[in-house]
């Protein structure tokens, strides 16, 4: 699947790997968009993911066109009890860059946060940061 990351130390800080919980595709928020670039490549090349895109919106039920509460392409490990993504790489550019914040992964529920990491967000997101370094600009 490709989402855990190594541990990358920023100074006397580090923040904590991927756990693959799943809460990021559980609760991804209103804002989770898609360019029209990438919608347009889907349906050219993965049909199967557009179809749950509707105006633009990420993700609609292909039938009844309401927005789902969850990410379809969520999928859940039947021997480790974690989750992946079947579309991963294809997914949209939002969650290629999630995790963005250290707030956005406190208001999510995201397990790579540990208790440490709320006494310094400063400290936390530089380290963030340089966690996703191959995915996304530091923000720091």
């Amino acid at each position: 699947m490709g989402w855990a990351r190594r541990w990358r130390p920023v100074a006397d800080h580090q923040v904590r790997a991927c756990t693959q919980c799943g809460k990021c595709c559980e609760i991804y928020g209103a804002g989770l968009t898609a360019t029209a670039d990438e919608v347009a490549w889907w349906e050219t090349f993965r049909p199967h993911i557009a179809d749950y895109v509707a105006d633009g919106v990420l993700w609609v039920d292909p039938v009844t066109r309401q927005r789902l509460t969850r990410c379809p392409f969520l999928c859940e490990s039947e021997t480790m009890g974690t989750f992946g993504c079947s579309i991963y790489p294809d997914r949209p550019e939002d969650c290629r860059h999630y995790p963005v914040t250290v707030s956005e992964m406190a208001r999510d529920g995201c397990e790579m946060l540990e208790v440490r990491d709320l006494k310094d967000p400063q400290k936390s997101q530089q380290a963030l940061d340089v966690l996703m370094s191959d995915s996304r600009p530091s923000l720091s």
